[in-house]
């Protein structure tokens, strides 16, 4: 069957849910490499893609709790946090006092440029916090904005958006106009987990359901909002529950086109009610080539290295992936649950990880357009 899968993707046809199933059931990890590469290489050409960009968490707290989160906590729990939007902004000025004008070379200190020097995206997400209000959002998203006005904010998940309009009592879709008039860029692809039912139902029983999830993301594509999607595996799902879950996201970016990049995350079972192990390397392998070979109409793979870690990310480059993220600089969540991994790489680091593949380095804006070229 392999030789049948090979045949169609070499002549550009889109694979089946069966062909998926046994690529993931296939040892044949060489020619699966190959494969994923071939589309690689025909979206993207020699290329693999990083940002230099920001993860800032507003807080923890969430009325939600998911068992395999290790970063969410119950208001007055010990190690909760909240970040009031001041904390923000200067969490974002930092990059600017490692690289801003001081006294005596003609500018003032104290009147920073309008422009994060360090990076140019910031990505924001956090807890269903219990008292804030969907203006709190809306004022957080137009005072960054206000400060940085040419810093992209990639903003909230499908599951904040979902919860922003309930507590606000507005649809998704004036949510999301509103969030987009303040400043919101495009949204990560966070909260999908694994879409189906009985699976989410162990997982995280309290938040909203596959099909809502992807409402969500279709409503944001229809008012303009460009999205990630992301797949969480290596729990307690199996190959048909992540084939199934690929399948939907297919199915959406085929009406839509508002995907970017297919993220897979892979599962850290540090501090977390499922616990269990880490995922191996030759599963985070076969889940990006095949996500690859399977998802024709998305442009972008992610190897997330965070997750990954910067060698299987490196290798993941020729298995299918074409970008492996960017600097983070601060990264709460997946070290909550037992990250092997720093929470940030300068941009050198991701160059020099990329060009050891044999890739070009491309550093890239939040929509993939190049910013500059390392031969």
């Amino acid at each position: 069957m392999l030789t049948s899968i090979r045949k169609k993707v070499l002549a550009g046809k889109r694979i089946s849910e069966e062909d998926a199933l046994h690529l993931f059931e296939s040892d044949d990890i060489f020619t699966l490499g190959a494969l994923a590469s071939h589309v690689a290489r025909k979206k993207n050409g020699p290329h693999a893609f990083f940002i230099r960009n920001r993860h800032i968490n507003p807080t923890n707290i969430c009325i939600n709790r998911c068992k395999f989160c290790a970063f969410s906590r119950s208001k007055g729990q010990q190690g909760a946090f909240e970040l009031t939007i001041e904390d923000m902004i200067n969490k974002l000025g930092e990059g600017q006092k490692a690289k801003g004008k001081g006294p005596g070379n003609g500018r003032s200190s104290r009147s920073p440029r309008l422009i994060t020097p360090g990076f140019s995206e910031v990505h924001i997400v956090g807890g269903l916090h219990p008292d804030w209000p969907l203006e709190h959002y809306l004022e957080m998203i137009s005072t960054i904005k206000k400060k940085f006005p040419k810093l992209h904010i990639k903003a909230f998940t499908a599951v904040e958006i979902d919860y922003f309009s309930k507590i606000s009592g507005r649809s998704v879709e004036d949510t999301l106009r509103d969030l987009k008039k303040s400043g919101l860029g495009s949204m990560p692809g966070g909260g999908a987990e694994i879409f189906g039912e009985g699976i989410r139902n162990q997982l995280c029983p309290e938040k909203i359901s596959g099909d809502r999830w992807l409402e969500v993301m279709e409503t944001a594509h229809r008012v303009g909002i460009r999205t990630n999607a992301t797949m969480l595996y290596g729990h307690v799902e199996d190959i048909s529950d992540r084939v199934d879950h690929l399948s939907r996201l297919r199915s959406l970016q085929d009406r839509t086109k508002g995907f970017q990049a297919f993220i897979p995350l892979a599962y850290h079972p540090k501090n977390t009610e499922i616990a269990g192990g880490y995922t191996s390397g030759i599963d985070d392998l076969k889940t990006i080539a095949v996500g690859r070979i399977f998802l024709d109409n998305f442009d972008h793979i992610k190897a997330y290295w965070i997750m990954l870690g910067e060698k299987i990310s490196q290798l993941a480059l020729l298995f299918g992936a074409d970008d492996i993220d960017g600097t983070i600089i601060e990264e709460k969540i997946t070290h909550s649950a037992g990250a092997l991994t720093g929470e940030k790489l300068v941009a050198e680091q991701l160059v020099d990880l990329i060009r050891k593949a044999g890739k070009a380095a491309v550093e890239r804006d939040s929509f993939y357009k190049t910013i500059r070229t390392y031969r």
